[in-house]
């Protein structure tokens, strides 16, 4: 595995986990009392926000990333 492959995919996972937190804070806070949160949609949507994150960061890149050429 080369070193900017390594490089890339430890920074698109640090954004997803980011995103990952950001969306359950938000579901989260949506309930008014804890007993009623809908944890399966916290789980769920946090879950495709890290996927649609680590895919956004495949097709446009990420600018922390510095290409060397």
């Amino acid at each position: 595995m080369s070193a900017d492959f390594e490089k890339f995919f430890k920074a698109a996972g640090i954004r997803a986990i980011r995103t990952i937190a950001q969306t359950a804070i938000a579901t989260i806070g949506t309930a008014a009392v804890v007993e009623q949160v809908n944890w399966l949609m916290v789980v769920s949507a946090s879950c495709l926000a890290g996927i649609l994150s680590i895919l956004t960061s495949i097709v446009t890149g990420l600018p922390e990333v510095e290409k060397d050429e």
